[in-house]
């Protein structure tokens, strides 16, 4: 998977993801392909480790959260000549960031470090919380209840 010209060199936490522990790396061309495989999906971004330290910490981090939620979620590495593109696609601002995506659509983001537990509490959460545009339709179908039941009246 990944774009071409992804030779950005990457730190080798990040690197030992793809190479020690399988995941794939993807990119702009090739996301859509991983995230319409099965269940919840998790992208990791980094940008640059020297920039953003706390990107190698989460590096580490990921394959501990992969196995307190065993088969819960895929993941997956952004390519580093990627990164800046798809972070405009998935809207976060900080840096490192795991993104929850389901069925394609973004569940949340998780941006920087936390202590362990603060991790597992909001994993948990974010694998069990409706995506963005499920949040967006029940609020169109609660407004929309609400015209209705007032008459129209606003």
């Amino acid at each position: 998977m990944a774009d071409a010209g992804t030779d950005v060199p990457r730190h080798p936490l990040v690197e030992r993801l793809v190479t020690g522990f399988g995941l794939p790396e993807v990119g702009a061309s090739d996301v859509d392909e991983f995230l319409a495989g099965p269940g919840d999906a998790v992208l990791l971004f980094t940008e640059d480790p020297k920039k953003y330290p706390e990107s190698a910490d989460v590096a580490v981090i990921l394959p501990e959260l992969m196995k307190a939620f065993a088969g819960r979620f895929r993941a997956a590495v952004v390519a580093r000549a990627s990164e800046r593109e798809l972070q405009k696609r998935f809207g976060f601002a900080r840096w490192p960031a795991l993104v929850f995506v389901r069925g394609g659509d973004i569940v949340g983001t998780l941006t920087g470090v936390h202590d362990w537990d603060d991790f597992i509490e909001q994993v948990s959460t974010l694998l069990e919380s409706p995506t963005r545009r499920e949040l967006a339709a029940a609020a169109v179908r609660a407004n929309e209840q609400a015209a209705s039941d007032s008459g129209g009246r606003t």
